[in-house]
C-alpha cells in the first residue's frame, strides 16, 4: 500500500538523471502475468535506460506477486533508487521518464479511491472500516448495552394490567439512544485518527438517519452516502458496496467543483480557469483543489534555478534570472506542486462540459 510518507518523498524526489516511471495493469480478469511482462516489454522498448529497465523486469520476474490490479515502479539506477508499489485498484498502463517521478496517476487513484471511512450501524453497536486505494486498511467494532424487547401479551397494555409493557418502550429507547451516542463517538475517534475524506453509513433507514443526525457536523459534510446492509456482511462486500456509492458521490463532486470555479473565476475571485492563470495561483501557493480533464497534457517552461513555472514561451526567468528550460507536460508539474503544498487534485473523467471550463482550473483559498 502506498503511504502518506511514501507519497511525500515521491513528490519531493528529483534527481539529476532521468528517473523512469511504469504503471501496469495487471488485472487478474483482463490477462495473466505472461500476457503482462509481454505488454510491459513492448512498453520499454524505446526507452533508452538499460540498467532502469533492468531493475524493473527483474522486479516483476522475481518480487511482484500479481495479487493486485495494477502496480506503480519508480526506478533511478544511477541514484540506487527504486520504489514499487502493488495497488489493489486499476490504472492505465504507462511509461514517462524525467527527473522527477510521474505522480498524475496516484492523484487520480487517490482523488478516487482514497481516504473511505464506513460504519454499519443498528441499535446495539457498530462496525468500523478504513478503505484506502481500494484495500481494507483498519476495522473496528464496539458494541454496546443489549436491546431486549419484551414478548408482547394478549391483555391491555394499560400499566398495571395483565400484558402491560409500561416503562418498557421507554427504557428500550433509551439504551438504543446511549447505544446510537456511544458509537458515534466510536466512530468520529476513527474518523479523525484515519483522516477520511469521506463517509459511507450502512444499515436500515431508520438506524442511518439516527446515527447522520449525532454525528458533529464537521463530519457530516463528509457523508457521501448510505446504503442498507447486513452487519455481519463481509468487507468485501462493503467496500463494493461503498464503491458504487462513492463513483456516484465524485460525479456530482465534480460537476459542483467546476461550476464552482467557472462562478468563482467570472466574479474575479475565489478560481481560475486555464492553464497560466492556474499555474500563476500555484506559484502563489493559493490553490485548494486543482482540477484538470483526464489525459490533459500540455508544454511549459520552468527555471532549473528556483522552479518558476509558466506555460508562456520566455528567456530568463523573470524571478531570478535564472535559465530556463522546456518541459513536456508542466500540468504534471502543476498536480505535483498542488500535492505538495497540501492541495487536493481533482482528475475529471467525465466528458460532461461546463461552459467556461476547458481544460484546467482551480478552486482558490483566497
Amino acid at each position: 500500500m502506498l503511504t502518506d510518507r511514501e507519497l511525500q518523498e515521491l513528490l519531493h524526489y528529483q534527481s539529476s538523471h532521468p528517473v523512469l516511471s511504469v504503471y501496469l495493469n495487471t488485472d487478474p480478469a483482463a490477462g495473466n502475468a505472461d500476457a503482462y511482462k509481454l505488454h510491459l516489454r513492448n512498453m520499454l522498448k524505446e526507452v533508452e535506460l538499460p540498467e532502469d529497465i533492468q531493475a524493473v523486469l527483474r522486479y516483476f520476474d522475481h518480487e511482484h506477486d500479481w495479487s493486485g490490479r495494477s502496480v506503480a515502479v519508480f526506478s533511478c539506477a544511477p541514484e540506487g533508487f527504486f520504489r514499487a508499489f502493488p495497488l489493489a485498484v486499476a490504472t492505465r498502463s504507462r511509461v514517462r521518464v524525467s527527473d522527477r517521478p510521474y505522480v498524475k496517476p496516484l492523484a487520480d487513484l487517490l482523488d478516487s479511491y482514497g481516504g473511505y471511512g464506513v460504519v454499519l450501524v443498528d441499535k446495539q453497536g457498530a462496525r468500523l472500516f478504513y478503505f484506502h486505494l481500494g484495500e481494507l486498511i483498519e476495522q473496528e467494532g464496539m458494541v454496546g448495552e443489549a436491546v431486549r424487547h419484551t414478548k408482547r401479551g394478549g391483555g391491555s397494555q394499560a400499566a398495571g394490567r395483565r400484558g402491560g409493557v409500561a416503562g418498557q418502550t421507554d427504557y428500550v429507547e433509551e439504551v438504543a439512544d446511549r447505544n446510537l451516542k456511544e458509537a458515534v463517538e466510536f466512530a468520529s475517534r476513527f474518523f479523525s485518527e484515519k483522516n477520511v475524506r469521506r463517509i459511507v453509513i450502512g444499515g436500515t433507514e431508520e438506524n442511518v438517519a439516527q446515527f447522520r443526525s449525532h454525528l458533529p457536523k464537521s463530519w457530516q459534510s463528509l457523508v457521501i452516502g448510505s446504503f442498507p446492509i447486513n452487519m455481519n456482511a463481509s468487507h468485501t462486500e462493503v467496500l463494493e458496496r461503498t464503491l458504487v456509492i462513492g463513483e456516484q458521490a465524485e460525479h456530482r463532486r465534480e460537476m459542483q467543483l467546476i461550476e464552482t470555479i467557472v462562478t468563482n473565476a467570472a466574479k474575479g475571485r475565489g478560481g481560475v480557469v486555464g492553464l497560466e492563470d492556474t499555474l500563476i495561483a500555484i506559484r502563489e501557493g493559493r490553490v485548494q483543489s486543482l482540477a484538470i480533464r483526464d489525459g490533459y497534457r500540455a508544454t511549459g517552461y520552468r527555471c532549473k534555478s528556483c522552479g518558476y513555472l509558466t506555460s508562456i514561451p520566455t528567456g530568463n526567468c523573470p524571478f531570478c534570472d535564472g535559465e530556463t528550460e522546456q518541459i513536456p507536460d508542466a500540468v504534471e508539474m502543476a498536480v505535483r506542486m498542488v500535492m505538495a503544498a497540501g492541495g487536493d487534485v481533482e482528475v475529471l473523467h467525465d466528458n460532461q462540459k461546463v461552459k467556461g471550463f476547458d481544460q484546467i482550473g482551480a478552486l482558490l483559498r483566497y
